[in-house]
């Protein structure tokens, strides 16, 4: 009775024949991107970029507001200041992921 090691080696071997007959038929060896971002991954790095922004705005919109007693115009604008970097940063690291995932793609197109 064979055992499960010789069970498990037997279909690691068919795998690894299926992969390369796979690879032989398309005539290019399957790759992966040297950076692969999950889509959760993305959105934790985008939306900590906003948050970023935002609170440092409010932090210097308020530290202005206490040293020179313009409460709340200088947190008001700060914020919206903020939000326009946090924005700004978004699209910059967004911008960034896409050219990774294109130059990625390129080299994978171009890898025998």
């Amino acid at each position: 009775m064979p055992s499960r090691d010789d069970d498990l080696d037997r279909r690691l071997q068919n795998l690894r024949e299926k992969v390369a007959d796979t690879q032989a038929k398309q005539g290019q060896p399957v790759t992966k991107t040297t950076r692969d971002y999950s889509g959760f991954g993305i959105a934790m790095r985008l939306g900590s970029e906003f948050v970023a922004g935002v609170i440092v705005g409010a932090g210097i919109g308020w530290g202005f507001d206490t040293l020179l007693g313009t409460t709340p115009w200088g947190l008001i604008v700060f914020v919206l200041l903020g939000f326009v970097a946090g924005m700004m940063n978004m699209v910059r690291a967004g911008r960034a992921m896409d050219a990774a995932r294109e130059a990625n793609d390129e080299v994978n197109k171009r890898t025998p």
